[in-house]
């Protein structure tokens, strides 16, 4: 087999440079198989025969330029010069890795060396580099941002939408995909029926290339071409990379589902055998130089892998652990003067957004038609014309991308909120929030600067798909902030904290409160420490605890029976004020939790166990939960009437101070 390697024309400097890229990879690769082998590895992805990508897309780039690469990336990390004993010890899950043993494989990213390391979902990878991207693109840094990705990736939703972002925003990303001709098991025929995976560029409107991802030299050549273009003129660039996968999808697998006449057609085609025998046969690699390299790469693989043997297994304590999951953040409180304000909880939201604007230069707000038309709730009415469209940007109906897009912000040390039009719609987002933001810090040290914005809430007739509070969904996933305030002052002063934590918080905002709940609020900026619960009103009968609408129905029946009650508006409910919740039981003897939330599964649930297990001597009655029944929420006032469960509290409040 012959490739055309004379064009264009490398100096002999930069043609060994990419035959040791690739050799060293797969020397290093054929010493990990044997460590698989006998146990001193849990799992191996293969990258060999598909070197040529990864080291000359590398080779090509800055040192300075962000890389996203995938788990047959090999030599990205080794063509940015990482330690190899850095890589050995995080295969073997010890300290000295990039994850304190807490990932594994491929699965980290590290700031030193410009890589974020990639998770099992795959698609999410190219959502992330937007967010990098733009963060570059708004600075006017003048560079290229590279993600990778498999054929079989290109057929998950996160890909289209991730395109279609890049494209709209014009942003300096570089899709390259490692058309390999399996996803797993699964054959390219079987995952899309369009000719060139490049051709999808077109439907976007974004350049494309298809390039022969076994040819070192077209590679590395047509790569560096591009990127200084994208450079000089910032747009996505789709770019197909045709090679094959000669081992197993990973090795426990297997590739007996690939025809031997394949297998064999394309070990004619190895990118390393082949650039080897051409630079023997242009006298650039002599005998004694290729043995020298390799004597070199041997002497530096057994080295390094006598360091990560000799390290000791990963030590740790539930204490460290814990205090890894977020980042750690002294919250200093920031206090207003004494001048208010009477108005809504839709205007307070509207105010710490718009102060917090002022207070962070690179904090940007993406969501769905919130430029110029404010967001179907008009909190950002009036933000276009005073931070203008590229710190308020209209997004693509992509919910999942954008908080990728969020997180890449994050990543490339920007602030970013994202409105969700409504609370409902983060089903389209779940995954990055899930796998991305709330496990970031606590797998390779990556806080997520992003604040999710969450109307949410019945009693608006809007329905099953507009008035979901589903807030139990994110409580119980660590390394997520949850904060949910019933009214304005709190709204405001936590919305300014939010945006101060450098963690990830999902802010809740009952859109029945937005227009029917005043407040003297006050006017200049401060903030309010999330994990404080509120102790509205005080008494000795009865323990009510409650966040969002259902503080409002406990004030109301409160005063309508004047019952003698402690309060308690948790507003935050990830962290939870446990102190106060105790501190208020072990004095009434009786408690009663409010949610508008579903009844199984939810918040009130965790709070009346860890209830029971704290304070049981205490309690002179059950601890009675009140919530909605299970089912979905209904668009008639009357039907929504029997789903909220304001007199079902009530009755139940009675009951509980007669018992």
């Amino acid at each position: 087999m012959s490739f055309n390697y004379s064009s264009p024309v490398l100096d002999s400097i930069t043609l060994l440079e990419l035959y040791k890229g690739m050799l060293k990879s797969r020397m290093i690769e054929e010493k990990m198989l044997i460590l698989l082998r006998q146990g001193k590895i849990s799992k191996w992805f293969s990258g060999i025969g598909q070197e040529a990508i990864s080291t000359g897309v590398t080779l090509a780039l800055e040192q300075d330029e962000y890389m996203l690469p995938m788990h047959r990336n090999l030599s990205v990390f080794t063509s940015r010069k990482i330690p190899l004993h850095r890589l050995f010890s995080q295969w073997q899950g010890k300290a000295n890795g990039f994850t304190k043993g807490r990932d594994r494989s491929f699965h980290f990213g590290t700031q030193e060396f410009k890589i974020v390391g990639m998770i099992s979902h795959l698609g999410p990878q190219c959502g992330v580099a937007n967010g990098i991207a733009l963060a570059d693109k708004l600075r006017n840094e003048n560079k290229v941002t590279t993600v990778f990705t498999g054929d079989g990736a290109t057929s998950e939703g996160d890909f289209h939408e991730a395109l279609n972002v890049a494209a709209v925003w014009e942003l300096p990303v570089m899709f390259c995909v490692e058309n390999n001709g399996y996803g797993l098991s699964t054959p390219s025929s079987e995952q899309f029926s369009c000719t060139n995976i490049a051709d999808k560029g077109i439907g976007y409107g974004m350049e494309s290339h298809i390039i022969d991802g076994n040819n070192i030299v077209e590679t590395y050549a047509k790569v560096r071409e591009i990127a200084a273009s994208i450079r000089k003129n910032p747009r996505p660039v789709l770019l197909e990379f045709m090679t094959f996968r000669m081992r197993g999808h990973e090795e426990a697998s297997g590739n007996k589902y690939v025809p031997k006449a394949v297998l064999n057609e394309w070990a004619l085609k190895d990118p390393l055998i082949n650039f080897q025998q051409y630079l023997r046969s242009r006298n650039i690699l002599s005998e004694r130089k290729e043995v020298e390299i390799k004597k070199e790469f041997m002497d530096e693989i057994r080295e390094n892998l006598d360091l990560a043997f000799k390290e000791d297994q990963v030590k740790s304590s539930l204490s460290e652990e814990l205090n890894d999951v977020y980042q750690q953040f002294e919250y200093q409180q920031i206090k207003s003067n004494d001048k208010t304000s009477k108005i809504r909880l839709v205007d307070a939201i509207s105010r710490g957004l718009y102060q917090s604007m002022e207070r962070f230069d690179e904090l940007l707000v993406m969501g769905q038609d919130i430029a110029e038309y404010g967001g179907v709730f008009k909190v950002t009415e009036g933000f276009v014309d005073v931070f203008g469209r590229e710190r308020i940007r209209n997004t693509p109906i992509c919910e999942s991308s954008i908080i990728e897009a969020a997180y890449g912000l994050s990543v490339n040390g920007m602030k970013a909120v994202v409105e969700l039009q409504f609370g409902d719609f983060v089903t389209a987002g779940f995954n990055p929030i899930i796998n991305l933001l709330a496990k970031s810090h606590y797998r390779w040290g990556q806080n997520a600067d992003v604040v999710l914005r969450m109307p949410c809430g019945a009693g608006v007739g809007a329905g099953p798909f507009h008035s979901q509070t589903n807030e139990a969904w994110f409580t119980k996933t660590p390394g997520l902030k949850v904060v949910y305030p019933a009214f304005p002052a709190d709204a405001k002063g936590l919305l300014c904290a939010a945006i101060e934590d450098p963690n990830p918080v999902l802010f809740f905002e009952h859109k029945q409160l937005y227009r029917s709940v005043y407040q003297n609020v006050p006017d200049d900026y401060y903030t309010l420490p999330l994990g404080e619960a509120a102790l509205l009103e005080e008494g000795d009968a009865v323990s009510i605890i409650s966040y969002g609408a259902g503080v409002h129905w406990a004030l109301e029946s409160v005063k309508k029976h004047a019952v003698d009650a402690d309060i308690i508006d948790l507003r935050s409910l990830q962290p939870l004020d446990e102190d106060c919740i105790y501190a208020s039981v072990k004095k009434t003897g009786k408690a009663i939790i409010l949610q508008e939330d579903t009844l199984f599964g939810g918040v009130a649930s965790d709070i009346a166990a860890m209830i029971n297990e704290n304070c049981f001597e205490f309690l002179d009655a059950p601890v009675i939960r009140v919530a909605s029944p299970l089912m979905p929420i209904p668009f008639a006032k009357n039907l929504e009437d029997i789903y909220l469960p304001k007199e079902r509290f009530e009755k139940e409040l009675l009951k509980l101070l007669a018992y």
